[in-house]
């Protein structure tokens, strides 16, 4: 197969977002006198969107719709205004997209993220002009793993779907690639690992971004 585009899920696979995702939810946590976690747990939080993270990070019994609500709204502005004081790109993939974009191929950004986060990590602390499309979450019906946006971005840049190659870290980017029935490349230098990538349907695990360049 001949693949013509490239479709990236950003949090765990681009940037290094954790600790300032850890940072933000443990200052909403601390200041409500509720308890914080370690950053390795945010690991597990991550990959549904930040209303979901603030949900699992919160006891069980602070979880009605109302106070996540709440807690959604303070995090979210705090992360907003925080979103780029530790997070950077994993090593290697400034590199990698450099030589993506010496090639004839597309490339696009899919975010359960917030997209006014999206946007702002992406442009901060990647090359954003190679990228044809960067999207982020805007309506939680089409948060992945919901195939909608990634075969959107594919109809938009004029590529098949068996044509694009679908790259993340998670369960939700496994299944989004399935689902859409595009290649999934599963990195294990995010947050989640092996078994979780190779359950949800990984076609190629790669352990350093160079790998990538191997498909093409």
């Amino acid at each position: 197969m001949s693949f013509k585009g490239i479709i990236f899920d950003l949090d765990g696979t681009l940037l290094d977002t954790i600790e300032d995702i850890a940072d933000s939810m443990n200052r909403v946590l601390s200041e409500n006198k509720l308890p914080t976690h370690d950053t390795e747990a945010y690991r597990l939080f991550v990959g549904s969107g930040i209303r979901n993270l603030v949900k699992v990070a919160l006891p069980e019994s602070h979880r009605d719709e109302q106070t996540v609500d709440s807690f959604f709204k303070t995090m979210y502005t705090f992360y907003r205004d925080h979103c780029v004081n530790k997070t950077k790109p994993y090593e290697g993939i400034i590199d990698l997209l450099n030589n993506l974009a010496s090639r004839d191929l597309k490339l696009a950004i899919l975010s359960n993220k917030a997209d006014e986060m999206t946007q702002q990590t992406a442009k901060a602390l990647l090359p954003a002009e190679y990228f044809n499309i960067i999207s982020g979450l805007t309506d939680e019906a089409l948060k992945k793993p919901n195939p909608q946006k990634a075969l959107q971005m594919s109809k938009e840049m004029g590529i098949d779907p068996e044509e694009m190659i679908y790259v993340g870290d998670t369960d939700v980017d496994m299944q989004t690639a399935t689902n859409a029935g595009m290649y999934a490349v599963g990195v294990l230098w995010g947050f989640r690992g092996e078994k979780e990538l190779r359950a949800n349907g990984a076609q190629k695990l790669i352990s350093h971004p160079s790998e990538l360049l191997g498909l093409l």
